[in-house]
């Protein structure tokens, strides 16, 4: 980092270095599941950036490269997702301020703390609320175009996110109460959301998404889930498989238990957010047909 820092130093910060081509707003996303919301909502007075790509990359132990302090350097709107998940991103801004930045950070507008779920865009309720704050920044950074930005914010929340919305309606109507097993907290929300069952101790999907000690009470619990068939659905996040994580999935499809995939980041990278969240939730309800005939 201290390299990172080193090259920030000889980086020019005045407004000069957020001007894009074009004029175009510069924007810098953490994560490319927020970056693909902005980007949508900015249109053609935007440019955006998403730091995190590739889904492969594990977002939390993230370590940034020049070129990403450079692009971070730039934003006259950055966006990180905050609650701990992404110290890296908070670090290059502090490295590099800009005169007329908004920082928009997910776990403080939401008032969370450490420790408290950091996976909002699963959460659909919030989702919904970043849009309108991404859409209330850009009113404000270029005030000239506020009608613009009203517009796209209205067509993404009804248009863009038309399926994602029927979707959720659909399996909370169908499945309310079904239980499910989930690897991983990333799921929670939308779980919940969906009104489903969640039946897998959250000390035990916490654990798995911050990389720390499952408990053996936690494994005996969540193998006898599977086992004993307590719970209809497994759902696992497939980018963060652990021997913990693959013997339940293991457990699961010897007992014919269907499993469902969700992933921490866009997958692939070339989704929108919301073709990426449409295609988990058809995977989803496919899983819940085929486990509960409905």
């Amino acid at each position: 980092m201290a390299g990172v820092a080193a090259l920030l130093a000889g980086c020019g910060q005045g407004e000069g270095t957020a001007a894009g081509s074009g004029g175009k707003l510069q924007v810098v996303a953490a994560e490319n599941f927020w970056g693909s919301i902005a980007a949508q909502l900015g249109g053609d007075r935007v440019q955006v950036r998403s730091i995190i790509v590739n889904p492969a990359t594990d977002p939390h132990s993230y370590e940034p490269t020049a070129e990403d302090a450079r692009t971070m350097a730039g934003a006259r709107l950055a966006i990180v997702n905050g609650v701990g998940y992404d110290e890296w991103a908070l670090r290059l801004l502090a490295a590099s301020p800009l005169s007329g930045r908004v920082t928009l950070n997910v776990g403080q507008l939401f008032g969370l703390q450490d420790g408290d779920n950091p996976h909002r865009w699963y959460f659909p309720a919030d989702v919904y609320a970043i849009v309108k704050q991404i859409a209330h920044d850009y009113e404000h950074l270029d005030p000239g175009a506020k009608g613009y930005f009203e517009q796209r914010r209205r067509t993404f929340e009804t248009q863009s996110l038309a399926r994602y919305n029927q979707l959720r309606r659909q399996i909370r109507e169908r499945y309310a109460g079904t239980p499910v097993g989930y690897s991983e907290s990333i799921f929670q929300g939308l779980g919940e959301n969906l009104g489903l069952k969640l039946e897998t101790p959250y000390s035990f999907v916490k654990a798995i998404a911050e990389g720390s000690e499952v408990t053996a009470q936690d494994k005996r619990t969540v193998d006898g889930q599977a086992e004993h068939h307590k719970i209809a659905v497994w759902v696992f996040n497939s980018q963060n498989v652990t021997p913990d994580v693959q013997r339940v999935n293991e457990l699961a499809h010897a007992v014919q238990i269907p499993i469902a995939t969700v992933t921490e980041t866009l997958s692939p990278a070339s989704d929108s957010f919301e073709q990426w969240q449409v295609a988990e939730l058809e995977g989803l309800e496919r899983a819940l047909h085929k486990a509960t005939g409905r």
